[in-house]
């Protein structure tokens, strides 16, 4: 795949550059790797809705939602790897209080976590934010949530309780807390040196603000997704007690240009620049259809998981107008998304701090700017 030219790059950000000027978001990043090299790293915006509010380069850090899940899917895959544990392995044979021996939620196995058919993807933890920064009191609500599908059956998307399972997991597989385990076995190795999953207790809380936009005047509400109004969550995701917590499933701090780097090293195999993060045939194992509905359990809409990972191929998700089935990637709620193509060798990344419905104005920014990136190389 040829590298983008000078003129190829002008166009493309006058694409981005629309869609700040038209008040989309405060502030974005859009990184492109093409063949394992940073082929595009835009940026542009502020930091912030306040008019003092600092000019948004490609250092600054933004907060990545439900982009985290994949690196916490990795720390998984390398577990496997290193024959810590296997993907049908149940939770209880690592976490015992997890669930009651002989009972529907003592089923529940790694594949069943990282595919998003677990059973358990929302409960009343999930409404309990000020909890958020208490591991013990994360352990305690997995160990007390009942399934709401039979565990293995019902894809539904785990938006928080997906990173509580893989971060105890990670946890009592490796003896380390995740976000230790992956900034060591994850982004160190690929010189993703602005990201972490939460803020370090002694870091700055530099991270962009986030603002949270009301949806555009339609003729009739879509009825998918979370439901959160992008102005809550907007507020609670710039409580910096929040963004201090270990929230495996959406406190990812990072930028673009790291994420692009995340996905050229997996599009290419799990191999960049002399680091190997995982095995090929984990990557094919991971990026590859494991559950698929035409009615997500949690957001409503048709839906395709991997191992830790979305994949293409539905009208609905956000690869492209026309969404490639060979790809891979993950949203982050209604302001970022990123994705991986092993066939073009292509990592992209797109992150804002403007939150967005996601049915279609957060996918139609997405959607255009992969759509924009995808013509210009191929011409």
């Amino acid at each position: 795949m040829a590298r983008p030219t000078d003129e190829d790059e002008r166009r493309l950000e006058a694409v981005f550059d629309r869609h700040l000027d038209v008040g989309l978001h405060h502030g974005a990043q859009l990184a492109v790797y093409i063949d394992g090299d940073l082929a595009i790293d835009l940026a542009g915006g502020s930091t912030g809705p306040d008019p003092d509010a600092a000019a948004t380069t490609p250092e600054t850090r933004f907060l990545l939602f439900s982009c985290t899940k994949p690196y916490a899917g990795v720390c998984v895959h390398q577990l496997a790897e290193n024959g810590d544990l296997a993907y049908d392995d149940r939770l209880v044979e690592f976490w015992p209080e997890f669930a009651d021996d002989g009972s529907e939620k003592a089923n529940i196995t790694v594949r069943q976590v990282l595919s998003h058919t677990a059973g358990i993807p929302f409960g009343e933890f999930d409404e309990q934010a000020g909890k958020w920064d208490d591991w013990e009191a994360v352990v305690r609500a997995m160990e007390a949530i009942e399934p709401v599908f039979p565990p293995g059956e019902q894809p539904a998307y785990h938006a928080l309780n997906y990173g509580w399972l893989v971060g105890e997991l990670v946890r009592r597989a490796s003896g380390r807390r995740i976000e230790a385990y992956a900034a060591e076995n994850v982004f160190e190795p690929l010189g993703m040196d602005h990201t972490s999953i939460g803020l370090g207790s002694e870091e700055r809380d530099d991270v962009a603000t986030l603002a949270g936009f009301g949806e555009f005047d339609r003729c009739r509400d879509p009825e998918e997704g979370l439901g959160t109004p992008a102005a809550d969550s907007a507020a609670t995701f710039n409580d910096e007690a929040i963004r201090r917590a270990t929230i495996p499933a959406a406190n990812g701090i990072g930028t673009a240009r790291d994420m692009a780097r995340f996905y050229a090293c997996i599009a290419k195999g799990g191999e960049l620049g002399g680091a190997r993060l995982v095995e090929e045939a984990t990557v094919a194992e991971a990026t590859s259809t494991h559950a698929e509905t035409d009615s997500d359990g949690t957001l409503s809409r048709p839906a395709r998981y991997g191992l830790g990972f979305l994949t293409g191929g539905l009208a609905n998700d956000m690869f492209g107008t026309v969404s490639p089935e060979r790809v891979f990637g993950h949203a982050g709620l209604g302001s970022v998304f990123a994705w991986g193509d092993p066939e073009e060798s292509i990592g992209f990344a797109y992150v804002t701090n403007g939150i967005r419905e996601e049915s279609y104005e957060h996918a139609a920014r997405v959607n255009a700017m992969a759509d924009a990136v995808r013509l210009l190389i191929r011409e």
